[in-house]
């Protein structure tokens, strides 16, 4: 696994992102279709064009059909208080469990949200960080992803209180995430290379996480 050099990018404007071309919609505004939940637990409905996740614990929705190379879209708004969340791509989906690549949605104030967690497994990829990551080149540059997640226009990516607009481009075995227009996580690693997308529900009893303008352009 290498990493490719990061560099930050300023937010685009809607319209340049409204005249992307190729992109398919994952959900209809109206139905949930082509996605299901394979937990035993959480609800999730179609209100006003987005997709709300209510849980008393952690579940995944997840699309039926799998993606290898692709760009995705997706805006997400985390509810007040305590939350966090991720959008799940190229993951693994067995009977009340999906694991695997997770593009981080911090709601704490350690802010790490756009990071490269891998979900179920070898824990954060993207920063790495001694006690919680798995893989050794995750330790190897736990310096330098702490350095770059401690950058302003990083760690201030996110809006706590807004919709933000992941992207996430995978092309073989590069990954990257960038959350408003800015680039967080951009790596390569080949432990994954098709599967799913997903949303999270983190687990939080009576909160309610929202989607919605979720969109994949297959490459």
């Amino acid at each position: 696994m290498k990493r490719i050099p990061i560099f930050c990018l300023l937010a685009l404007p809607l319209l340049v992102l409204a005249q992307d071309s190729g992109f398919t919609p994952l959900f209809n505004g109206k139905a949930l279709t082509g996605w299901k939940n394979p937990y035993d637990w959480g609800k999730a409905e179609v209100v006003d064009g987005e997709i709300h996740l209510t849980a008393d614990k952690k579940f995944f929705l997840v699309t039926e059909k799998e993606y290898g190379d692709f760009i995705f879209e997706g805006e997400i708004l985390l509810p007040e208080g305590k939350a966090n969340s991720g959008f799940m791509f190229r993951c693994h989906v067995e009977p009340n469990k999906v694991f695997g690549y997770q593009a981080e949605v911090d709601g704490s104030d350690r802010r790490w949200s756009g990071g490269l967690y891998d979900e179920g497994r070898n824990r954060w990829i993207w920063p790495g960080k001694k006690g919680n990551s798995k893989l050794q080149e995750a330790l190897d540059w736990e310096k330098e992803s702490q350095a770059h997640f401690a950058k302003d226009a990083v760690r201030n990516a996110l809006k706590r209180n807004d919709w933000n607009t992941y992207r996430i481009t995978c092309q073989g075995n590069k990954i990257k995430i960038e959350v408003n227009g800015v680039v967080t996580t951009e790596v390569e690693n080949d432990i994954d290379s098709k599967g799913p997308v997903g949303i999270q529900h983190h687990g939080e009893k009576g909160q309610t996480y929202k989607f919605r303008n979720l969109r994949i352009k297959e490459l």
